[in-house]
């Protein structure tokens, strides 16, 4: 006999499959507990008892979908959230962008901003900015429209004050922003090289030629095959010498790209992209010369 939980998973499924038919968005390879956790909260949001009944609303009503949507995007962020992680930048990572004339940089999975703006602040205060562009990508539309008026609310300022200060921050953080009673709008020159752009992990293709690539706290979300596919990602767009950032509980450990990557600060989880051996040099090269084939 069939249980309610073998029920579920099916349905759950058929859910999945519904959604990427209709709408296009794969959520199969998302990790299975914070999927279950979502599908459940839309349910007791929409006072719906049971996955089958959800099908059809999530299928025909395109803002019952968005809010769904809204619940699978990753909202948990803050300006210079773990300042640690932000310190290491100023003060290891930076360092390395200088080496370039120009650096481009990935930050994928921003959100609503706050961590692009942070990062922004950096490269200002390090005299990098004008050098650098910042490619900041979500699936979320609504999240990337927040994240383009640069606007917060006012309730979170000392909580970013804190934060920035443990940065080693140069400045005031009073700088980078102008406030009234209910909110917070930070400078538009901090997005004068920032470019917002809607860009799915688990479906959509590399950058090219990236210095720098900042992912925290996404790919704990997902499950072993879609870390594998994003990772994969990652190491195509990353130059020789490109700098990884994950989150503290993410890791390039047991992954298929670990052996690309050496490991810089283990705390802060940086890494960096090793040049090519000499065997993979002459691979590469013989790849390059070889004949196309004209079907």
């Amino acid at each position: 006999m069939v249980t309610s939980k073998q029920i579920a998973k099916i349905e759950t499924r058929l859910l999945l499959e519904a959604i990427f038919d209709v709408y296009g968005y794969e959520f199969k390879n998302y990790a299975s507990a914070s999927l279950n956790r979502r599908i459940a909260y839309r349910m007791q949001q929409a006072n719906i008892e049971t996955i089958s009944e959800l099908i059809p609303r999530m299928i025909h009503d395109v803002n019952f979908f968005n809010s769904f949507l809204k619940d699978m995007s990753i909202s948990v962020t803050d300006m210079f959230r773990d300042p640690k992680f932000f310190k290491g930048m100023r003060n290891q990572v930076i360092p390395l962008l200088k080496t370039y004339p120009f650096a481009k940089i990935w930050h994928a999975g921003c959100c609503t901003g706050e961590e692009v703006y942070s990062l922004a602040i950096l490269l200002k205060e390090e005299g990098y900015y004008d050098k650098a562009r910042i490619y900041a990508t979500d699936y979320n539309n609504h999240s990337l429209e927040v994240a383009k008026k640069a606007i917060y609310p006012i309730e979170n300022l000392r909580k970013y004050t804190t934060n920035y200060n443990k940065t080693g921050g140069k400045n005031s953080l009073s700088d980078y922003y102008t406030s009234n009673a209910d909110a917070v709008k930070f400078v538009d020159s901090l997005k004068a090289n920032v470019t917002f752009a809607n860009h799915n992990l688990a479906q959509d293709s590399s950058f090219g030629e990236i210095n720098l690539i900042v992912c925290r706290n996404v790919l704990m979300y997902f499950n072993t095959e879609l870390q594998n596919r994003v990772l994969r990602l990652f190491n195509e767009s990353l130059v020789y010498n490109g700098i990884l950032c994950l989150g503290q509980q993410e890791s390039l450990l047991f992954s298929d790209i670990q052996d690309n990557f050496e490991l810089l600060d283990t705390d802060l989880k940086i890494y960096r992209k090793k040049l090519p051996t000499d065997a993979e040099k002459r691979h590469n090269m013989n790849k390059q010369n070889k004949p196309s084939i004209n079907l």
